[in-house]
């Protein structure tokens, strides 16, 4: 079995004038940040590997999420706006552990969500997607290159604004 652990960036800080690219977190998007590193933490659901995104937001929420050392961190740039598509591949190609986290930007990663999993959450919030929304997924694989749409069974969704 292999997990997957999709999360959009917290909320992302505009009023710096810097490039999409280099947009940092808001103090909101900090503190959900360290809201949702707390809830993998609590549900038992820390990732062996991270891929994210190279833009500053997915990055510093990355770092926020507080992971073990042991947990190991691959910034990728094709990740930075990704069609789901190329998540998908990414994942295939790229992915190690048993359970992952990618850390990404919409539309390509909730788009990448509903694509994977069976059925999705009964939740407005899912369709939505919001900054720091972050899906749980199990695949019945031995290998990420087996990854597949529509093979994934939903463990957990959730919010920051069900965790503060």
């Amino acid at each position: 079995m292999r997990r997957l652990i999709l999360m959009r960036h917290a909320k992302s800080d505009w009023s710096h004038g810097t490039s999409d690219h280099d947009r940092p977190l808001n103090p909101r998007g900090r503190g959900a940040a360290e809201a949702l590193g707390n809830w993998l933490r609590a549900e038992g659901l820390l990732p062996d590997a991270v891929l994210c995104s190279t833009a500053a937001r997915t990055r510093e929420t990355c770092a926020l999420l507080d992971l073990p050392e042991s947990c190991t961190v691959t910034d990728l740039r094709q990740l930075y706006l990704a069609e789901p598509d190329e998540i998908i591949a990414t994942l295939r190609q790229r992915a190690s552990g048993d359970t992952l986290l990618l850390v990404a930007h919409n539309p390509g990663i909730a788009a990448a969500a509903a694509l994977l999993l069976q059925q999705t959450p009964d939740q407005d919030a899912f369709d939505r997607y919001p900054s720091g929304a972050t899906t749980v997924m199990d695949f019945d694989i031995d290998n990420w290159a087996d990854l597949a749409p529509g093979s994934a069974a939903l463990h957990a969704f959730t919010v920051p604004k069900q965790l503060v």
